[in-house]
């Protein structure tokens, strides 16, 4: 969520906002209206 954008690039993460973020092995989203997005995108990975 973007509240906690600044914590967390003050702590040295690379903040993306988008819906679906794949960084190696991990996948990611930001809220649960990313839901049909991450979904895809692990079902992606399972393949």
């Amino acid at each position: 969520f973007s509240a906690i954008k600044d914590d967390m690039m003050n702590a040295g993460a690379n903040w993306v906002d988008e819906e679906v973020v794949v960084d190696g092995n991990l996948i990611t989203s930001r809220t649960p209206a990313d839901i049909p997005a991450f979904s895809r995108e692990i079902m992606r990975a399972l393949e």
